[in-house]
């Protein structure tokens, strides 16, 4: 007699060589079913019941390709992108952005609403909602489906349960069931993620960690945060939640961060700290050709140190400096193989990157840093590219493309 854990776990298997094989033809299409085989070390049989199943589904598409020998064609197969698309959402403090991508990460809509200010999570959910309702009426196709939400937060996440545990601008009593609802109300799969945590995904999917098997990516944006991605998935551990390596003091005599804590990385080199120390430098009579009291904002600064303005090379010197003194140790307790720095101040990064680069040779262990790339990031759209990972990771390891497969 078979029981339920024989079927549930021939149907897991089932739903895991689906996966292998889509993502075998994603990221490495046009590719022959015979190829897929040995890649994959499906049977032959195997694969071409699954890619039946996909063709059947409209996932993939054949194309044929000439034979150099001048033999019968082969056809391969690669993914089909513009059939499908994907809602991103981007749910930020005062902000939420809204997005439409195909599959090919082809961003197709975007729209940026404010969010009034509300006190609950039952407010900005019912906002966000009625907002959604409205974007997704106005951007049905008929020749493409809708086939997942992808929603990105900057608060923690406990991806088992996909509930918000955490957000520092907003008092949650329990965790919040925010995918859940949208999931229901939308009737589309929807998956959740910390917004930095996510970023790394997509910059190991799309971007330069493409070819790594692990990475580090430093984001420095409002605030400062940090994904680490190990053996090709983001690593997040059994609490659901590390990288928060902007929450490392550098100065112990500094400001207090929004954390509570006192002189944290954050608190020295987000765009908000280097634009509010500039104006300090301003005010105490530094003098400076590029920059004024009326425009120091992160870009102004970039471009003057790109111009060798005295002031601003030292300031983003100093910001450079705490950045390699916080990454020397994640690599000493990480040894990535690549570290990318994403964010506006990469404008500056010649001078950024060899103030970081200094640091981290004095003081990381010499045999981990010798060898470990510092790179900016290039991903487009950054708002929104990783709420589509999240999605692109569940048609990878199957629970989406097995919810798809089924309709």
């Amino acid at each position: 007699m078979w029981d339920h854990h024989q079927i549930a776990n021939v149907d897991f298997v089932k739903q895991m060589n689906s996966a292998v094989v889509y993502k075998l033809i994603d990221q490495q299409g046009p590719i022959s079913r015979i190829q897929i085989s040995e890649l994959s070390q499906l049977a032959p049989a195997s694969v071409t019941k699954i890619t039946r199943n996909l063709l059947a589904r409209g996932l993939i598409k054949e194309v044929e390709q000439q034979e150099s020998t001048g033999g019968r064609r082969a056809t391969s197969i690669i993914a089909e992108y513009k059939a499908f698309r994907a809602i991103l959402i981007r749910l930020g403090q005062e902000h939420i952005t809204f997005a439409i991508m195909d599959l090919s990460t082809k961003l197709l809509k975007k729209t940026v609403i404010d969010l009034p200010e509300m006190n609950s999570a039952a407010e900005i959910e019912a906002f966000l909602c009625t907002h959604l309702k409205q974007f997704i009426e106005a951007n049905q196709h008929r020749r493409s489906e809708f086939i997942a939400i992808g929603v990105t937060v900057s608060g923690f996440v406990d991806s088992k349960t996909n509930a918000i545990e955490h957000l520092s601008y907003l008092k949650l009593d329990e965790p919040w069931l925010l995918a859940q609802k949208i999931a229901r109300e939308f009737q589309l799969m929807t998956f959740i993620g910390h917004d930095v945590r996510s970023l790394a995904l997509a910059e190991h999917y799309f971007g330069v960690t493409k070819d790594c098997y692990d990475s580090l990516l430093l984001r420095i944006h409002r605030g400062v945060g940090a994904g680490i991605v190990i053996n090709h998935e983001v690593f997040l551990g059994y609490k659901n939640n590390v990288g928060e390596i902007g929450h490392i003091q550098v100065d112990p005599l500094g400001k207090r961060c929004l954390c509570g804590n006192v002189g944290c990385l954050e608190t020295v080199v987000s765009n908000a700290a280097i634009e509010e120390k500039m104006q300090r430098l301003l005010e105490d009579g530094y003098q400076s050709k590029w920059i004024s009291l009326e425009s120091h904002d992160i870009e102004a600064i970039c471009k003057a140190v790109n111009k060798q303005d005295t002031v601003a090379v030292e300031l983003i010197e100093h910001v450079g400096i705490q950045i390699g003194r916080v990454l020397a140790m994640s690599v000493n307790m990480f040894n990535p193989e690549k570290i990318v720095i994403s964010g506006e101040i990469t404008q500056a990064k010649d001078v950024l990157f060899s103030a970081i680069r200094r640091t981290l040779d004095n003081l990381a262990l010499p045999a981990f840093v010798k060898n470990t790339p510092l790179v900016a990031s290039e991903l487009q759209n950054e708002d929104v590219i990783g709420a589509f990972a999240l999605i692109k990771q569940a048609l990878f390891d199957g629970r989406l493309l097995q919810h798809l497969l089924a309709e």
